[in-house]
């Protein structure tokens, strides 16, 4: 029995990045060696166990051949003949298929370290083409590794545009292409997964909504020059939360097709992905009201009531704080601008409305309709009241929560 180092440990390693989780293969063993030495089974398609003290996953040597359309048509086979090159063949992209000796010795059969120097994103071999979530990975490693200069091969893209003629990338499932959309918006460089999937012609099968903000924008390798990306690119410094990131860019995709993408759009595109919860209400919320809060230092104190209760803002404050984030990347005022006045404006409304008493009004009337006009009327009193937004700071938080 061998055991290597595989995978993402082994890159981030030389790559000088924090190493996170560790996975292992192990050569020359079979399940029940490892159950008898303690290990747990995890495994459902194939052999997976969990070490018995470190709980880190240690996996059987094995390769898989294609029975089927898209990610799930394969057959695996494990055994104690099978190598660690012929483990690490069936790999995605070079840079993750190296291993590691428990002594620390590189194994690097197909060139990883050399693609790691160069910056190249490249496929191991042509059995790369058998699982269409491939192109979704290549996409997501290019968001991450953008900023130290990666880029996908030539033939891989190559590769990864014959997937998609052949119509291979039809297949992936709407969890699988939610979960590395969102992992890539949590990237340093989000905008890079929709560029390479645009450069193989992916983006307008996986994400057609997406798609128009290419066709009059300037050539991928000018990012920083493209403004399509304007509100994500924003949100990028304001905040690491994928679901905040995700409504920046609803806006920009608002922004970059105008009125062709509505609400009405935003909720199919949103029900054909499967999006959670969280993620639909917030881009809904910014697609809809943006534009009122831009506006906000010129609405009626009747009307910033009215927003606020649209964004039902008194009773879910943290959702509403983070509206106003993709308010402001959508305002493209990054962390450094001199905040974004609007927050500060309905901050202190939704203060002085939540601040009214309703205890007499219940007190006094039995009528729920003449309570709910009372106190609209009370609310709309104290919102005129605010004499002093300076009390807020420039990017719209009170002073003394600071």
């Amino acid at each position: 029995m061998e055991i290597y180092l595989v995978g993402g440990a082994v890159r981030d390693k030389r790559l000088g990045l924090p190493v996170g989780e560790r996975d292992w293969v192990v050569v020359g063993a079979t399940p029940q060696e490892l159950l008898s030495q303690g290990f747990k089974p995890v495994g459902r398609d194939f052999p997976v166990f969990l070490h018995p003290v470190t709980k880190e996953e240690y996996a059987l040597a094995r390769t898989e051949r294609k029975t089927g359309p898209g990610y799930t048509g394969f057959e695996t086979r494990f055994d104690p003949t099978i190598t660690l090159e012929q483990d690490l063949r069936r790999r995605d992209l070079t840079i993750n298929a190296m291993a590691e000796t428990p002594a620390g010795e590189l194994i690097d059969p197909y060139g990883g370290a050399e693609d790691i120097d160069n910056g190249v994103l490249r496929h191991v071999s042509p059995a790369f083409s058998e699982d269409p979530v491939r192109i979704l990975r290549v996409a997501r490693f290019a968001a991450r590794f953008a900023h130290r200069g990666f880029h996908v091969a030539h033939e891989t893209n190559a590769l990864m545009r014959r997937m998609v003629d052949s119509g291979e990338v039809d297949h992936l499932v709407p969890e699988r292409v939610w979960a590395e959309f969102t992992r890539a918006l949590g990237e340093k460089t989000p905008r890079r997964f929709f560029d390479v999937l645009y450069g193989c012609g992916a983006l307008a099968r996986l994400f057609p909504e997406v798609e128009p903000l290419y066709r009059d924008t300037p050539p991928a390798r000018h990012v920083h020059e493209n403004v399509a990306f304007s509100a994500l690119q924003t949100a990028i410094a304001l905040t690491a939360d994928p679901v905040v990131r995700c409504a920046a860019l609803a806006c920009d995709i608002g922004r970059g097709t105008g009125a062709a993408f509505d609400s009405r759009r935003l909720a199919a595109m949103c029900a054909r992905l499967r999006a959670p919860t969280a993620y639909r209400e917030l881009a809904l919320l910014a697609l809809r009201h943006r534009e009122r809060v831009h506006a906000a230092a010129t609405l009626t104190a009747a009307s910033l009531l009215d927003l606020l209760s649209d964004l039902d803002a008194l009773r879910r404050g943290e959702r509403f704080e983070d509206f106003l984030l993709v308010c402001r990347a959508d305002a493209r005022l990054p962390d450094d601008a001199h905040g974004y006045p609007p927050a500060g404006v309905l901050r202190a409304a939704r203060q002085a409305a939540a601040a009214v008493e309703v205890g007499d009004l219940v007190a006094a009337e039995a009528d729920g309709a003449v309570i709910a006009r009372q106190l609209r009327e009370r609310r709309i009193r104290a919102i005129q009241g605010i004499t002093d937004y300076t009390a807020f700071a420039p990017d719209g938080a009170p002073e003394r929560e600071r």
